[in-house]
């Protein structure tokens, strides 16, 4: 029996070694903290950090480099690295403390893990997990949403100020429930025209709850800018006109119902005019009155050296050099981001950077060109990301940034990989 005990206990070594050593194995791995990853950044920026860790040292013992390099040179991965890049140099001519300068290099760095995004998921098959996890993962938090609606001591958050809120803030939920929610469309048409009725009605059921949640619990105002215009363009690809104008008459009596029904949705949207009143008329720092006092010292700030920027992490220096009044006023407050993506970058790096910012937009945007429900996920991605990113700086900010690393990475590998096994094919074929 001992010596039976030590055969089976080195053939079990020897098989975890071999497993241990195989690039399939590390390669599961690494996709199975990929999913972990997606899964947990509705939730939690700490474990979202550090399973996206784990992830990349997964890819460290298969990963081929020259093949790896290679991947590099396509611009859809050169072009954030440009960016990081830029950012890195523009340390040089800044006024900023050095603790500052590097600081505000940090937001960029997460633009690296793109291009390992793209190289892997070109590889692996599981890229569809990916997606599914996130849209599980925030189904939930919708659920926990409603219930902190009703019962706010749930809530993780200790200043109890957002309704709905169970984690993070409103702004973060809002973007994710708006993507879930339109990404939705497609595959529901898809389905509505296979006469696969009864999945069909489930993912309407779905998209549904995310809808009814921002309408009735608490919705940012940049989704109800930008959740029409991400409508707009699945409609623009996707249908023909007699359904876009049959769609769009059934999206109104139901944006009219929720309207009625809903004072939560009628207050946020109130507040747009009310906000603008009180800052142009007493300078007071609302929401919408800080956004455009900080957009048009920034567009001074972009005057003053327009071809390469003040530096990195000047922005905050340039905005308490400006500061005028005293107390409750918008013309004093001091911030280090603009909120508008292209001005975050314009004060900073000028014109090229802002060469820099429309180029990974434009090269991602190309990239998912074509039909299929990966490239749409793709795109929604980087429109909603262009779209919000006129009233945020979303590219730089933790949560939405990684949005959009995780989703254009992920959906862009896939896409790659299935051209190539499209080229495979036709030369087979040939």
């Amino acid at each position: 029996m001992t010596d039976q005990a030590t055969t089976l206990a080195r053939e079990t070594t020897a098989q975890m070694w071999r497993r241990f050593r195989s690039p399939a194995a590390w390669c599961e791995t690494a996709d199975l903290f990929a999913i972990l990853t997606v899964a947990s950044l509705p939730w939690s920026t700490s474990l979202a950090a550090i399973f996206n860790a784990l992830f990349l040292v997964c890819m460290v013992p298969f990963l081929d480099v020259r093949a790896f390099l290679q991947s590099l040179k396509r611009p859809i991965a050169a072009a954030p690295i440009a960016l990081v890049l830029l950012a890195l140099v523009g340390t040089v001519w800044s006024d900023a403390a050095w603790g500052a300068r590097f600081y505000a290099v940090n937001p960029t760095v997460k633009l690296l893990v793109l291009p390992v995004l793209l190289y892997h998921f070109e590889r692996s098959s599981r890229g569809h997990w990916i997606f599914i996890a996130f849209l599980v993962s925030c189904a939930l938090l919708s659920v926990m949403s409603w219930l902190v609606a009703f019962y706010p001591n749930l809530t993780l958050k200790p200043d109890h100020l957002e309704r709905g809120i169970f984690v993070k803030n409103y702004i973060d939920q809002s973007q994710e429930f708006a993507l879930c929610a339109v990404a939705l469309a497609y595959p529901i048409v898809m389905l509505l025209r296979q006469k696969r009725y009864w999945f069909a009605g489930l993912l309407i059921a779905l998209a549904l709850s995310f809808f009814v949640n921002m309408a009735f619990v608490v919705v940012s105002r940049t989704a109800l800018v930008t959740v029409p215009i991400m409508f707009g363009v699945f409609a623009l690809l996707h249908l023909r006109w007699r359904s876009i104008a049959i769609i769009s008459a059934a999206l109104l009596a139901g944006a009219a119902l929720a309207w009625q029904a809903s004072p939560q949705l009628r207050k946020t949207a109130d507040t747009f005019a009310s906000d603008y009143t009180r800052y142009v008329e007493k300078g007071e720092p609302t929401s919408l009155g800080l956004r455009l006092e900080f957009w048009r010292k920034s567009l001074g700030f972009f005057a003053e050296a327009p071809i390469k920027g003040h530096g990195t992490g000047s922005t905050r220096g340039l905005f308490e050099q400006v500061k005028t009044g005293s107390g409750y006023q918008a013309s004093a407050e001091v911030i280090g981001n603009p909120h508008n993506q292209t001005l975050n970058v314009a004060v900073q790096w000028g014109v090229i950077g802002i060469a820099v910012l429309y180029a990974i937009w434009v090269l991602h945007l190309l990239l998912f060109r074509g039909d299929g429900l990966v490239h749409w996920i793709g795109l929604l991605v980087v429109v909603q990301n262009v779209f919000t990113s006129l009233f945020n700086s979303h590219l730089f900010d933790f949560h939405e940034g990684w949005m959009y690393v995780i989703g254009v990475g992920v959906a862009g590998g896939m896409v790659i990989r299935a051209r190539h096994a499209e080229a495979k094919v036709g030369e087979a074929g040939s």
